[in-house]
C-alpha cells in the first residue's frame, strides 16, 4: 500500500506511526512532528506523523480532550507543511470523514468504534487509506466484516491494527497470534505497542498504563511479523494530556527503533529464507523425473 511517498506492508521494511496521544498545543505537535522526522532520518524508518483532534472516549468527562476539529486540523496542516511526513489522525463521526481526509492520508477507526458501519463507509469514500483498529473484544479473523465494509466501496486502501484484547478487568493482553492472523485477512498490519499497554480506566477516572514494557512489547510484535509499529510519544509523558502513563519518551524512540529495525530486518530474512525452503519442497524430488530426478 502507498500512503503519500511510503510504501507500507508487501515486504518494506517496517514503518514507524507516531506522535502524541492528543493535539496539546498547534506549537508542542509541530515541535513534536519535527522532532520525530529527524529521528526518522537518523535511524532510516519511514514515518507517518500521528495526532488527534478529539478523543471522544476519554474515562472521564472532565478529561482533555484535544482542540476540536477546526483547530486540531488547522495544526495537522502545518505539521504536513513544515515536515512532509504523512499524517493519520483518527476519527468519530461519519460527517468528520471528507474534512478530516482533507489533511490526513490517513482516516483512523478507533477500535470501540470498528463495527460503525457508517463511519467505515464514509472514511473509505474519501479515497483515503483507513486504518481500522481492532476492537478490544473482537477475535482476529472478524475484521474481515470491517474490511467489507471499506471494500464494497471501491477503497482497498486498508491498514488492520491490533491493540490488545480485553483481559479481565482493568487490562489488556497481547496475543502474538493475532498478527499473523490478520495478515491472513490480506492487508498491511500495524502493531498499537503503547495503547496495547493501557489499563483502561484504572486510575481514579484516568486510564493509566505500563510504559516500561514498551521496548520488550514493541520487539516481540516486530519479530513476530508487522508491517507498522504505532507508539505515542512525548518528550515528558508525566505531562502529557492523554495516555501519560503508556507513551513513550521521545528520548528513547532512536534507539528502540534502532532496535526495531535489526529485529525487522532478520525477521524478513528469516521469511524470505522459509518461503523459499517451502518452494524448493513444492518442487521436490520425484523418481524418474528426468537427471537426477528433479523435476
Amino acid at each position: 500500500m502507498q500512503i503519500g511517498p511510503l510504501a507500507v506492508g508487501g515486504g518494506h521494511p517496517l514503518v514507524l506511526i507516531a506522535g502524541p496521544c492528543v493535539i496539546e498545543s498547534r506549537e508542542h505537535v509541530v515541535e513534536m512532528a519535527l522532532a520525530i522526522r529527524e529521528i526518522a532520518r537518523r535511524t532510516g524508518v519511514p514515518a507517518i506523523f500521528k495526532a488527534s483532534f478529539d478523543k471522544a472516549n476519554r474515562t472521564s468527562r472532565r478529561s482533555y480532550r484535544g482542540p476540536g476539529l477546526d483547530a486540531g486540523l488547522a495544526a495537522l496542516a502545518e505539521v504536513r507543511a513544515r515536515t512532509g511526513l504523512p499524517i493519520l489522525t483518527d476519527i468519530h463521526e461519519p460527517p468528520q470523514a471528507a474534512l478530516a481526509a482533507e489533511v490526513a492520508d490517513v482516516l483512523q477507526i478507533p477500535a470501540f468504534l470498528c463495527r460503525q458501519t457508517d463511519l467505515l463507509v464514509a472514511a473509505a469514500r474519501t479515497g483515503k487509506a483507513v486504518n481500522i483498529k481492532k476492537g478490544q473484544f473482537l477475535a482476529p479473523s472478524d475484521m474481515r466484516h470491517a474490511v467489507e465494509k471499506v471494500t464494497a466501496e471501491g477503497n482497498r486502501s486498508v491498514l488492520l491494527t491490533e491493540r490488545g484484547t480485553s483481559f479481565g478487568y482493568r487490562d489488556l493482553v497481547v496475543d502474538m497470534r493475532a498478527l499473523p492472523m490478520l495478515r491472513e485477512l490480506g492487508y498491511p498490519v500495524v502493531f498499537d505497542v503503547t495503547h496495547s499497554l493501557q489499563q483502561p480506566g484504572a486510575g481514579d477516572g484516568v486510564t493509566t498504563g505500563l510504559a516500561q514494557y514498551i521496548e520488550p512489547l514493541a520487539s516481540a510484535g516486530v519479530a513476530v511479523g508487522t508491517d507498522a509499529v504505532f507508539l505515542e510519544v512525548h518528550e515528558e509523558p508525566a505531562r502529557a494530556q492523554s495516555d501519560a502513563a503508556n507513551a513513550l519518551r521521545l528520548d528513547r524512540l532512536e534507539a528502540l527503533l534502532l532496535r526495531l529495525r535489526r529485529i525487522d530486518a532478520a525477521a524478513r530474512d528469516a521469511s524470505t529464507s522459509s518461503e523459499s525452503t517451502r518452494a524448493r519442497s513444492r518442487g521436490g524430488v520425484t523418481a524418474g523425473a528426468g537427471p537426477g530426478g528433479r523435476t
